[in-house]
């Protein structure tokens, strides 16, 4: 019986490899040093693609024979990126622009092979936020400040009492990294979870 080869996750998110762990015991995480910044004209899925994809081969690169996880996620509101916010008040501004509305995450997965092969896929995610009240907003950054989340909020935490619906074909697309997709971009990789 071969050795599987090995299994990288392109990311030091603490997020994506929580997930990843859920399904694989094993792998190791690495900065993939990408500047993750969208191109000119570039649509909110068509950045996340990229970034994903970039990420993945950065790693791949210098591990040769492994199998490498790229995945990049970047919310929409109205078309207009959120990103990480940083601090309490970006945070704040977040998530009183998302007040009521409907933001889209767009949660894009690159895996290649031990042969160099990719598999891509972006999962699409809509969150809708309910009216939330001023108070509501700052005692939610108070008690989760979730400044390095794109959107400004844990769904897997405090801040799922933040939405009306969320529409997904994966709930883990949300957190960072779309389980279900992963799983089929790895056995077309090779890997099995369940081997």
């Amino acid at each position: 019986m071969s050795t599987p080869p090995s299994l990288i996750l392109a990311s030091t998110s603490t997020y994506r490899a929580a997930l990843l762990r859920r399904i694989f015991g094993r792998f190791e995480c690495m900065a993939p040093e990408v500047i993750e910044l969208p191109a000119q004209d570039e649509s909110p899925a068509a950045t996340a693609s990229r970034l994903a994809q970039a990420k993945a081969q950065a790693v791949a690169a210098r591990h040769p024979g492994a199998v490498v996880i790229g995945s990049d996620q970047v919310a929409e509101l109205d078309g207009r990126v959120l990103g990480k916010p940083g601090s309490a008040s970006a945070m704040r501004e977040q998530l009183q622009a998302s007040n009521g509305r409907m933001v889209v995450f767009h949660t894009a997965v690159c895996v290649i092979g031990p042969d160099g092969s990719e598999y891509r896929v972006t999962d699409l995610t809509r969150v809708r936020f309910r009216a939330l009240s001023s108070n509501e907003i700052d005692r939610y950054v108070e008690r989760e400040p979730s400044f390095d989340c794109a959107g400004g909020f844990k769904a897997e935490a405090l801040g799922i009492v933040l939405f009306e619906t969320i529409e997904s074909r994966d709930p883990t697309a949300l957190i960072g990294l779309p389980l279900i997709a992963t799983c089929r971009l790895l056995r077309l990789a090779g890997l099995e979870p369940l081997a």
